[in-house]
């Protein structure tokens, strides 16, 4: 029996794998020449992750530093929508809330300020194991925020099954091996 991956999204022939980077046995998705060559093309895809109907309902757009930042912008600014920071400690002033998720070796924090109640959706470019988007959602829950979606670039599926309250990932790249 054989098992049949869908077809790998067309951008996903912009990215460069590394082989042992950061460490021996990692292959590195770099997302550097999809950016640099794709910028555009890669906004559009993301965009056509939500329905019509859910970017009209959505008020802001959730950056996961850093590399959130440039999804979350510029859907943003597409969108005419609002950007939020999920930032890393010492970053913010006025932090409301703080969440520390664990990584590979250790562990590392998001912060965020006060939210208003209203609906947004969380950007990232890659999940692993989701240690850093589920830490993002329970800090836009607590600071006040309600989650409407949560989206990336690739989807490293073979290292989670991650949701948060139901709610999946949306990716445009999926590894699943």
């Amino acid at each position: 029996m054989s098992h049949s991956h869908p077809p790998a999204h067309p951008l996903a022939q912009y990215l460069d794998a590394i082989p042992d980077f950061p460490k021996p046995g990692i292959v590195f998705q770099d997302i550097s020449p999809l950016l640099k060559h794709h910028f555009v093309e890669t906004m559009d895809a993301l965009s056509e992750l939500f329905t019509p109907a859910e970017w009209e309902e959505v008020d802001y757009l959730v950056g996961v530093e850093s590399r959130g930042f440039i999804f979350a912008s510029a859907l943003a600014y597409k969108f005419n929508k609002g950007f939020i920071k999920a930032r890393k400690p010492g970053k913010l002033p006025n932090v409301a809330a703080s969440v520390e998720y664990g990584l590979e070796y250790g562990a590392d924090k998001l912060e965020m300020q006060q939210g208003d109640g209203k609906k947004v959706i969380l950007l990232d470019d890659l999940i692993a194991t989701g240690g850093s988007m589920g830490a993002a959602a329970q800090l836009c829950e607590q600071v006040g925020y309600e989650i409407m979606g949560m989206a990336c670039v690739i989807d490293l599926k073979a290292l989670n099954s991650f949701q948060y309250n139901g709610k999946t990932v949306r990716s445009l790249i999926q590894f699943a091996d």
